[in-house]
């Protein structure tokens, strides 16, 4: 352990009263359950399975999906096998129980990075392999992992130039954590060079591409599905998915152009953050049904906003095209392979730096396309509803990401 890890675990003991302290404020602010709380802590864990077993940690909902879908090829090689997900956000396990994890994968919550909540959560899971998805990377509990001889694999890493610069400040711990990584999966060579800069091995880092492409389909409930299928009949339907502020009044004019030829036209705007259902459903003349209010099927309205989370496979479903949000708002992109999962066609703006690669082979296979306006995208969508626009299948994986799945194959026992 190098000097400055070993002042960071130090000062994380220290803290423990803080994380204590803070973890019950957010309880009371209702952004923590007691389960979260309890398990943060190191306490109310499940049974551990018999046998080898994988622990995954993910920031989010969609890191945590791509996990499930490298899990659930691993297990197809391994039946014996079992897999844990951890998360930091109570959300992230709300969505995860609704999209609905493969057989074989159960989610926890990660523990407070203090050496006790860390120590009892290996103590009882005791994972014979450890993966880290993108950069959400807690030294206090990097090191306990790595002190048990734990081989450790950080994958499906991204460090854009911003992501770069806001990371040099804590270079001195990068290096203590890096270099333990028996292996690196880099998204790009972009993000390969930047983390070869903050420390890791050059000849442990590998360039993968994102394993996003191996997301299971998103799951949903399939008596929702059979009303809302009878409540539509032969209404053409499409989708705004995980919008930002100003791409919902870019998709209203582009929904208005569409009205004009399919008066019947259903918009379903699905926001990133759902607490923006309301200020969403107040754009639209008349102001559109909130699903978090209790409309639970459309009405004959030309709009109706899906605030609620974990319901993404419910809206793919119904709509045969997607407009994918984030792309033109300075976001940089959401995850295309979720809807393509499900035969959804995808529409994005042209701000997708965070999945460039992936937009630029699914524009090349017709997977996916471009628009730049409210009139390209009626144009698309149209063109969607005709069968014209894109084929409806599942694009073939990055085979470069075969590669992650090999080696953490190769990490386990037997």
């Amino acid at each position: 352990m190098t000097l400055a890890l070993r002042a960071y675990v130090a000062l994380s003991h220290l803290l423990t009263p803080v994380w204590h302290l803070g973890l019950k404020q957010r309880l009371r602010r209702g952004k923590e359950t007691p389960r979260s709380v309890h398990q943060k802590l190191g306490h109310e864990y499940a049974d551990r399975p018999a046998g080898p077993l994988v622990w995954g940690h993910a920031v989010g909902v969609g890191e945590a999906m791509a996990l499930a879908g490298l899990f659930a090829r691993m297990a197809q090689a391994r039946p014996d096998v079992h897999f844990l997900i951890t998360t930091t956000a109570r959300t992230s396990g709300d969505a995860l129980r609704r999209t609905g994890l493969p057989p074989g994968v159960q989610h926890q919550f990660a523990p407070a990075d203090t050496p006790g909540a860390v120590g009892r959560f290996l103590n009882h899971w005791r994972p014979d392999v450890a993966v880290w998805c993108e950069m959400d990377l807690w030294p206090t509990l990097i090191d306990a992992t790595a002190a048990r001889g734990i081989p450790r694999v950080l994958v499906n890493a991204r460090l854009s130039e911003a992501s770069m610069a806001r990371r040099r400040w804590g270079r001195w711990i990068y290096r203590a954590l890096l270099p333990g990584f028996d292996r690196v999966f880099a998204q790009n060579d972009t993000s390969a060079a930047h983390l070869v800069a903050l420390g890791a091995e050059p000849d442990r880092v590998v360039v993968s591409g994102t394993i996003k492409s191996l997301t299971p389909p998103l799951a949903c409930d399939a008596d929702d599905l059979s009303a809302w299928l009878a409540a539509l009949r032969t209404r053409p339907v499409w989708l705004l998915a995980s919008s930002h502020p100003g791409e919902e009044t870019l998709a209203l004019q582009a929904h208005a152009r569409l009205r004009e030829r399919h008066p019947d036209a259903l918009l379903i705007i699905a926001p990133r953050a759902p607490a923006r259902g309301a200020e969403v459903a107040a754009l639209c003349q008349p102001a559109a049904p909130l699903r978090s209010a209790g409309v639970h099927l459309p009405d004959d309205g030309a709009v109706y906003v899906a605030d609620t989370i974990g319901e993404m496979g419910l809206w793919y479903r119904l709509a045969p095209v997607a407009l994918v949000g984030g792309s033109f708002a300075p976001v940089g992109g959401h995850n295309p392979h979720e809807p393509l999962a499900l035969g959804c066609r995808v529409l994005h703006g042209p701000q997708v730096w965070n999945f460039a690669e992936s937009y630029q082979q699914l524009d090349a296979a017709g997977l996916s396309m471009p628009v730049a306006d409210a009139d390209a995208v009626a144009s698309a969508v149209e063109a969607a509803w005709a069968g014209a626009a894109l084929p409806h299948a599942r694009p073939p994986e990055d085979t470069r990401a075969a590669a992650v799945l090999q080696h953490l194959l190769g990490l386990l026992p037997g």
